[in-house]
């Protein structure tokens, strides 16, 4: 398809002109319209000239959903910045790690966000060294503003920042917006990194601004829709299927910072919310909550989830109890833009539930054997991905970007798929979590889902551990549901009649909770370290 974009700042100074007077963000009841908000855009852009960022200034955000978050990505990039988001999970030596693998040079960074104080935890990880700037251990950062009023010393509050840009012209901004290229790098995402340290997927504007036409495009998002965004800016989910598809078609931006049911559930039915995506425990609880009767939720007109199965019942319970008239599956991640799949409007509730739809389109997708070679339809294998969307490669990593894409373009994802006849792809599990018993394939996705659908099962995380007879057998990590009496041997027990025997665990250790990184990923690497 056509984009009329090119880069960002096109995009958001054709919105401010094409929407002017249409609400763009809904904050409480702060109302932001879009010609405000290209004009708020414009401020802080000219703020980070006066500060001294550069093209290709790599510029960080640590905060929540808010319109303050929005305004001071869209200031960055439109000077011209490379943007570095930050997962708001993160502690002070996590953010420290990515800001000193970046060299960013400019954070905006929550004041207390959840009982936390930010400045403060950046201040234990990386107060101390030798450089000069607000944080002396990290001597590439040279400004730090706190999205506040009340600031410590020797950092700058949001309100000074932005004062700044009052002695730069306006065409000055629009020339720094304007010399962006197509070609110049938008964002750098920094995966979870569950099986070592977190690496930046570098995303071009041309790629960005492509997908996500793409994905407003086949999600059929529309002007006049009010789009409720809890996933989190740090994300791609967030940020581009959310901030910048809103911008795309004109519709309203609602910040959600922190997910709470009835609180989702309320600004829904006072704001007339069309648009909820979200990963399907989030929607779950949302049909799920004793309070949901009390509040109108007939607006709600689309949702978009992904995961590795998505249960058929839930895409029924939203077609039926709520009358959504879309929902959709996608699969995309860091290293392809965030998107590689998606079902289409239409499809049948069993392929929604089941795949997470078919490649779309300027992309292709392959399932391969160990040896990279081209599987059938049915046989899982690696899911390798080639397109626009492949990112141009690790942040000054080399190695890793030969690793991760193919010299003839094919990214490999590292994750493990199947297709069917139809081109609809099923994600099943990581290449790295997979092991061997026997001679035979064993996919813990698999095992991990089998188990949860256990009455008194919450959730389980399954790795291989060696054995002298088949080379690995499971070992299961088990959370039971509260008040459970669920022994080791009956959980087993029925294993044995859900699935082959080779899949079946053959130790159960039942735990209170499971270890999870920044991004709420299971740690595989460290129950591995438990064994």
């Amino acid at each position: 398809m056509d984009v009329e974009w090119s880069t960002v700042p096109e995009l958001v100074r054709a919105t401010a002109a094409r929407y002017g007077d249409a609400d763009a963000v809904v904050e409480g009841r702060t109302r932001v319209s879009y010609g405000r908000l290209g004009a708020l855009v414009d401020h802080a852009a000219a703020a980070c000239l006066a500060h001294g960022v550069r093209p290709g200034d790599r510029v960080a955000v640590w905060a929540p959903n808010s319109l303050d978050w929005i305004v001071a990505s869209l200031g960055a990039v439109s000077a011209g910045a490379v943007l570095v988001p930050l997962n708001t999970r993160f502690k002070g030596a996590e953010a420290a790690y990515v800001l000193a693998r970046s060299r960013a040079r400019l954070l905006f960074v929550t004041g207390t966000f959840l009982g936390t104080s930010y400045v403060a935890a950046l201040r234990r990880a990386a107060g101390e060294g030798d450089g000069d700037g607000p944080l002396p251990g990290l001597p590439d950062l040279r400004e730090v503003v706190v999205l506040a009023d009340d600031v410590p010393p020797g950092f700058r509050s949001w309100k000074e920042f932005l004062a700044a840009g009052d002695g730069v012209g306006e065409a000055e901004v629009r020339s720094r917006a304007a010399a962006v290229d197509a070609s110049a790098a938008s964002d750098i995402v920094f995966t979870s990194g569950t099986t070592g340290r977190p690496k930046g997927a570098v995303i071009t504007h041309g790629q960005t601004v492509r997908a996500y036409a793409v994905w407003s495009e086949l999600a059929g998002l529309r002007r006049g829709d009010r789009y409720l965004i809890v996933n989190p800016f740090f994300h791609t989910f967030g940020y581009k299927a959310g901030v910048l598809a809103c911008l795309m078609r004109g519709a309203t931006i609602i910040p959600q910072p922190v997910f709470d049911a009835e609180a989702v559930l309320a600004r829904t039915a006072a704001e007339g919310v069309t648009v909820l995506p979200g990963p399907p425990t989030l929607l779950q609880s949302l049909l799920d909550h004793p309070a949901r009767p009390a509040y109108d939720l007939s607006s709600l007109r689309l949702v978009v989830t992904g995961a590795a199965v998505v249960p058929l019942r839930l895409v029924e319970r939203l077609r039926g109890e709520l009358r959504v008239e879309t929902v959709l599956t996608a699969y995309g991640l860091s290293e392809a833009s965030g998107l590689v799949t998606m079902c289409r409007r239409g499809d049948a509730a069993e392929v929604i539930a089941s795949t997470s739809g078919r490649a779309v389109p300027g992309v292709e997708v392959r399932v391969t054997d160990p040896a990279g070679a081209p599987l059938p339809a049915g046989a899982p294998g690696e899911v390798w991905t080639r397109g626009f969307h492949v990112m141009r490669g690790y942040f000054e990593d080399a190695p890793a970007t030969a690793e991760a894409i193919t010299p003839d373009g094919w990214l490999r994802t590292g994750d493990v798929g199947v297709l069917d006849p139809a081109g609809n792809l099923r994600i099943t599990d990581r290449v790295k979590d997979m092991y061997v018993v026997g001679g035979f394939n064993a996919y813990p996705a698999e095992i991990e889902q089998t188990l949860a659908l256990h009455p008194e099962v919450t959730e389980a995380a399954v790795i291989g551990v060696p054995d002298g007879r088949l080379g690995e057998v499971g070992l299961a990590y088990v959370v039971r549901r509260p008040g459970a009496a669920l022994t080791a041997d009956a959980l087993i027990a029925w294993a044995r009649r859900e699935l082959a025997n080779y899949k079946v665990p053959r130790e159960i250790v039942f735990v209170g909770v499971l270890p999870r990184n920044a991004s709420g990923k299971v740690v595989k690497g460290e129950l591995r370290g438990r064994v």
